[in-house]
């Protein structure tokens, strides 16, 4: 008796190619992943070196520029 699946070829990867990533869906950094990079690190230092010496306003907004802007456009560019 057969199960109805011995015709059909399966769609997704297989169980060997699963691991592997696709070399055109791979993580390419250039320069400007580079100097986004840079910036959010130099942003994130700037902020937390004013945040200890009590600064409200400045502080937060160059750590929240660093974090949730910086970083993520360096990845994603």
């Amino acid at each position: 008796m057969s199960n109805g699946r011995a015709g059909r070829k399966r769609k997704g990867k297989s169980r060997r190619d699963r691991g592997r990533a696709d070399p055109d869906s791979s993580l390419r950094f250039s320069r400007v992943n580079g100097f986004l990079g840079l910036g959010s690190l130099a942003a994130i230092a700037v902020g937390y070196a004013l945040l200890a010496q009590g600064s409200v306003t400045l502080a937060p907004l160059l750590l929240v520029l660093g974090y949730a802007v910086l970083a993520p456009l360096a990845i994603i560019l």
